[in-house]
């Protein structure tokens, strides 16, 4: 089989490896330089160019979440240990140890180096300025299933059964805000403006949230509970960005009306066929990738129709991620399969990771 099937490749493959076990996250550095990468078998490894260096071998515990800080000096994982690991550069600098919690959420602070970890019903959060947990957030109603800072990074989003609770991170012991709902909220995500909050929820239902406004939109009429959000930094000619939501195998991409008693207006891609694992827009851009169970990666142009499905992996992609510039697109495959394709540059090939 082709690594790539299209009518005109956008992108092509420029870099396959192999981890020993289920690719489990994936995350490009805020400068681009290094894509970090972790395995269900414990690894951790980051990817330069071309090379890989390991950080932390195989142990037989899942490493389930990992995430660099906004600066890029530090890179975070944790799994089923219980342990969160820290690195500066490839320097282990801090090991929290949470056993017998499973820490499988994670998320810096885009304005200061602070990360907040699930454990359990809880979140922790942890300032690497000066090795400190700062403060300790009981969710309450169960375990935690997502964690989202506000870009601005004042407000911190907790989300799982009965909806989303925000702290506010200057005064972390006021009462959050709370999103309440009678379902479970799978995925939860900010806007990258910040002004929206939406939450995929077990009902097969997505919720929206415009900061400062109490009513959200609801919508409804998904096959099944939603798996995956994702929202567009670009916006459209209303100033709101896109948001895609994944559901088994369908996506259902939501455009604001102007008419804000409209809401949004839905509409569905279909391609895959099987269970979709992870969904992304390119940075500045209304380019939509999604990585499936069924070995397809799909770009949809526009987020409307598909212009490239990719390959090159021998069970389904895992997860995927884009470059900060959107220059190269990474993905985890089921097996273990680490793979990279650069964007082609029509008439000059493709350049190296700058």
């Amino acid at each position: 089989m082709n690594s790539t099937t299209s009518k005109s490749k956008e992108f092509e493959q420029y870099y396959s490896g192999t981890l020993s076990d289920y690719v489990t996250a994936i995350a490009w550095s805020p400068q681009g330089k290094t894509l970090a990468a972790t395995s269900a078998a414990g690894e951790v490894v980051l990817w330069n160019d071309g090379e890989l260096t390991t950080l932390q071998t195989g142990n037989g515990k899942s490493v389930d979440c990992l995430a660099f800080s906004p600066d890029g000096k530090f890179l975070a994982v944790g799994g089923q240990d219980g342990q969160v690991k820290i690195w500066q550069n490839t320097e282990l600098i801090a090991t929290l140890s949470n056993a017998p919690a499973w820490v499988d959420k994670l998320a810096w602070n885009y304005t200061s180096n602070q990360l907040a970890f699930s454990l359990g019903r809880y979140v922790q959060v942890w300032d690497a300025d000066t090795h400190e947990i700062i403060v300790t957030l009981n969710f309450d109603n169960s375990s935690v299933l997502g964690i989202d800072w506000r870009i601005d990074g004042q407000y911190l989003a907790i989300s799982g059964y009965k909806g989303v609770k925000i702290w506010h991170s200057q005064n972390w012991d006021e009462d959050p805000y709370i999103l309440d709902m009678t379902t479970v909220s799978l995925a939860m995500a900010w806007s990258p403006d910040g002004k929206f909050l939406a939450s995929g929820n077990m009902d097969r239902s997505v919720t929206v949230l415009e900061w400062n406004n109490p009513d959200p939109w609801v919508m409804r009429g998904f096959p099944g509970k939603i798996r995956q959000l994702a929202w567009s930094e670009a916006t459209t000619k209303v100033g709101a960005p896109i948001l895609a939501s994944s559901s088994v195998e369908g996506i259902v991409v939501w455009e604001k009306l102007e008419d804000d008693s409209l809401g949004w207006e839905a509409r569905v891609l279909t391609n895959h066929v099987g269970v979709i694992n992870a969904i992304a827009f390119a940075p500045k851009s209304f380019l939509l990738a999604s990585a499936a169970a069924d070995g397809w990666l799909c770009l949809w142009n526009q987020a409307k129709e598909v212009s490239q499905i990719i390959t090159g992996v021998s069970g389904g992609f895992s997860t995927l991620a884009w470059h900060p510039q959107g220059k190269f697109l990474a993905a985890g495959g089921e097996q273990g399969e680490l793979v990279v394709w650069s964007k082609v540059l029509r008439g000059q090939g493709f350049g190296r990771v700058t």
